[in-house]
């Protein structure tokens, strides 16, 4: 997978597991995303904060800093679609 796609698959589920700590999906397939930035891309010190309308994502690969910006509606969703969907917010 390219370092790219990664990187946005990554940022999108972690924002469901923010959202969502007790979605243990969520949460396995965030840990998935990030063991292959760290395996795959030889990424570390992966997060992100958001900035207004946008998600900045930061991390560093090969000793330089790494920052890309996303829409936060992008980003968002994928969280909006599992929350509009009654069978995964069930009480």
């Amino acid at each position: 997978m390219k370092r790219e796609d990664a990187l946005f698959n990554w940022l999108q589920i972690q924002v469901v597991a923010d959202a969502r700590p007790e979605d243990r999906s969520a949460l396995d397939t965030a840990a998935f995303f990030l063991q292959l930035l760290h395996e795959d891309h030889q990424m570390s010190d992966i997060g992100y904060r958001q900035e207004g309308s946008w998600y900045v994502l930061f991390g560093s690969a090969d000793s330089q800093s790494v920052e890309v910006r996303y829409p936060a509606e992008s980003v968002e969703a994928l969280l909006v679609a599992i929350e509009s969907e009654p069978k995964y917010n069930c009480n």
